[in-house]
């Protein structure tokens, strides 16, 4: 089944808010590998989130140097997450996501 583009960066967006807020995936490596997606698409739709209003944040570990830590997500903004984890079959299938 084809979407439209819109329909599926949006759709890439939720998915990647709802690995990071359920803990599957909250770094870029964690991303690629659960996704497949390349890095540079994991990068930009991580840096995206915030055109969705939501707030996704880079938490640095204590004691670590670089960039040592993991993203989180402190607020979904006007996206229902129960929607999301109904429908997340639904999304991973249009995406083409394992």
């Amino acid at each position: 089944m084809d979407i439209s583009k819109t329909k599926s960066s949006f759709y890439r967006r939720l998915y990647v808010a709802w690995l990071i807020d359920s803990g599957v995936a909250a770094s870029v490596p964690a991303l690629i590998e659960a996704t497949g997606m390349p890095r540079r698409t994991a990068q930009d739709t991580l840096l995206a989130l915030g055109e969705l209003d939501i707030e996704c944040v880079f938490e640095q570990q204590e004691g670590e140097r670089n960039n040592a830590g993991h993203y989180v997500i402190r607020n979904w903004g006007a996206i229902d997450k129960q929607w999301v984890s109904a429908n997340l079959a639904r999304i991973k299938a249009l995406l083409g996501y394992p």
